[in-house]
């Protein structure tokens, strides 16, 4: 799917660099493609560079391969761009897209980074992230995706979106954007199923569409896990689910210590892995924490059968390994999920976080997350 929007939006001028760093050849040097996008190996951002999401996202055809474009791509991406966009209804105006040249195309992939999708047969897909460090808050904005015609319906779209996404949230991005066009409803509908909404009508034909990032930090100790943990209770109210992901050891039951200890509820707090539920009361008449290991679990029907419905309302629940099992209990969560760093010595954890509902709608995770790193900062 494609927005056909221009490169600018008004006064607001895209460059594909964090604040930290001088050019798109640092940038490509020194960051590195989410470990949640690609879990077997960190992968050095560079031209060239092939990442495989098979193994992370659902598969309707197999998995495309996805790379870091680099100066050599111009012709083949301006090759997709122009099929992709000669392919779908006629506009008055035409998209911007059916305009550029290969120096257009080699002029975004010198500012900007590409994103190509490839199979076995050759390159199918792709498109280009900008990243804008001194927005308030910095704002990625997604660029020409484009899939050919005769590859669409597969997930090629959704696996290169979520790739950026990564590359966005890596780079200290805080949004994600790009620019629709209005007569293209089925479009919108696209990304809106994918958690965009619209945020802004530029235009007669044009509309502005963005979704948060998930709110993110590096944990370097259990200890700080535990810290993170407690000032995260703070946050929390009866009748709030968490939802903790994460590979074993990641420390999603570290988390559930440092919530209980800022929640003031009896412990002490282990995985409940084998009793797989367990009730924490709240100290002195405070919330109680009930704490849950969907890890045994084949199905949300089993997880029915623990009736959290009971408790749920006049509890603060957390469920690890809930992802997909526990969305049923209630229309608002907070999802968390930890990342192990690559080296088996490092303790350092990556920690995202994402509001779901009209609950976390009201929350600044964001300004959470500010506020505890400075605070971890001061130690």
């Amino acid at each position: 799917m494609d927005s056909g929007g221009t490169p600018q939006l008004g006064a607001c001028q895209l460059v594909s660099i964090p604040r930290a760093l001088a050019s798109r050849r640092a940038f490509a040097q020194n960051w590195t493609l989410d470990r949640c996008l690609a879990r077997q190996q960190t992968i050095r951002l560079r031209p060239g560079t092939r990442v495989d999401l098979h193994a992370v996202i659902d598969q309707v055809a197999p998995a495309p391969t996805l790379r870091i474009a680099g100066p050599g791509d111009g012709p083949r991406m301006l090759h997709i761009i122009t099929e992709s966009f000669r392919a779908r209804p006629a506009l008055d105006p035409p998209a911007d897209a059916l305009g550029d040249t290969l120096a257009d195309v080699e002029r975004y992939l010198s500012d900007q980074i590409g994103i190509i999708a490839s199979d076995d047969a050759g390159d199918i897909g792709c498109l280009f992230l900008a990243l804008d460090a001194h927005a308030s808050p910095p704002t990625g904005m997604l660029l020409r995706v484009s899939v050919l015609p005769g590859q669409r319906q597969h997930g090629i779209a959704t696996q290169m979106v979520r790739a950026a996404a990564g590359l966005a949230q890596q780079a200290g991005m805080r949004r994600l954007q790009l620019v629709a066009r209005r007569e293209l409803p089925s479009v919108i509908r696209w990304w809106q199923g994918h958690g965009f909404e619209i945020v802004e009508e530029l235009d007669a034909t044009r509309v502005l569409i963005d979704i948060d990032l998930p709110a993110s930090l590096r944990v370097p100790t259990a200890a700080a896990m535990r810290a993170f943990g407690a000032r995260l209770a703070e946050l929390l109210r009866p009748g709030d689910l968490i939802v903790a992901s994460g590979e074993l050891g990641s420390g999603k039951t570290t988390l559930a210590q440092g919530m209980g200890a800022g929640l003031r509820v009896a412990g002490p707090i282990t995985s409940p892995t084998f009793v797989l539920s367990r009730i924490h009361p709240g100290v002195d008449g405070g919330v109680q924490l009930v704490h849950v290991d969907a890890y045994r679990l084949g199905s949300a029907a089993e997880l029915d059968d623990l009736d959290l419905d009971a408790t749920l309302a006049d509890s603060v629940t957390l469920v690890e390994w809930g992802t997909g099992l526990a969305d049923q209990l209630a229309g608002d969560r907070l999802e968390i999920h930890i990342d192990r760093s690559g080296d088996p010595d490092d303790e350092t954890r990556t920690v995202r976080l994402t509001g779901i509902g009209p609950r976390w709608a009201e929350v600044d995770l964001w300004k959470f997350v500010d506020q505890f790193t400075d605070w971890q900062a001061e130690q």
